[in-house]
C-alpha cells in the first residue's frame, strides 16, 4: 500500500516462532534475491506504523552494509526485578525500544538466522540475530504510535490511532 507495489512475487508459510516465519520468508525469496539485497520485516501486531517512518528507516540506511531497526528512546525508569522485588534501577540514557519494521541485507540476515537455529539460541528480533554474529545495527527514530498490540488496552489505543489518522 505505502510504495504501489502490486506485484506479489511468492508466499511463505508463517512458523511456530517469529523467527521460523522469517526464515521461511527468506527462503522464498532465495530464488529472488541477492546478499546485497534489502529485506524489510515488519511484525503484524504493530498496524500503526507511519509511513513517513518506514520511509525516513530507508532513506538512513540505504548506504549501510548491515542494516538496522525503527526504535524509541525509553523515556520511563526502568526496573530489573526477580518476580515483583526490585533488584535494580537501569540507567534509561542509552535504551533504546526495538520496533518494527527492521530492515537488513538478505546474505546478513540469513546468515545471523542460520547461526540462531545451528547454535539453538532463543532471540525475540531480527536485530538480535545480527548481533549474534558481531555486525552492527542502526537505530533510527520511530513514534510511539507504532506501538505492538498485546492487550486489549493495546488494541483500544491502536483503533484510537487508526482512527484518527483517517
Amino acid at each position: 500500500k505505502f510504495f504501489n507495489h502490486s506485484k506479489l512475487l511468492a508466499t511463505a508459510i508463517g512458523g511456530k516462532e517469529r523467527f521460523h516465519s522469517v526464515i521461511s520468508a527468506l527462503n522464498t525469496l532465495k530464488p529472488f534475491a541477492k546478499d546485497d539485497d534489502w529485506v524489510l520485516v515488519h511484525d503484524a501486531a504493530r498496524p500503526c506504523v507511519k509511513a513517513t517512518d518506514v520511509i525516513n528507516l530507508i532513506d538512513q540506511l540505504k548506504n549501510h552494509p548491515t542494516g538496522g531497526l525503527l526504535a524509541i528512546r525509553v523515556v520511563d525508569t526502568i526496573k530489573q526485578a526477580n518476580n515483583t522485588q526490585v533488584e535494580a534501577t537501569l540507567d534509561r540514557t542509552n535504551l533504546w525500544q526495538a520496533q518494527t519494521p527492521q530492515i537488513y541485507r538478505y546474505g546478513v540476515l540469513s546468515k545471523a538466522l542460520d547461526n540462531i537455529i545451528q547454535n539453538d539460541l532463543n532471540i525475540t528480533d531480527e536485530a538480535s540475530s545480527i548481533e549474534t554474529l558481531g555486525f552492527e545495527s542502526i537505530l533510527v527514530e520511530g513514534s510511539k504510535s507504532n506501538l505492538k498490540i498485546t492487550t486489549s488496552e493495546d488494541l483500544d489505543l491502536a483503533n484510537f490511532y487508526l482512527e484518527s489518522n483517517n
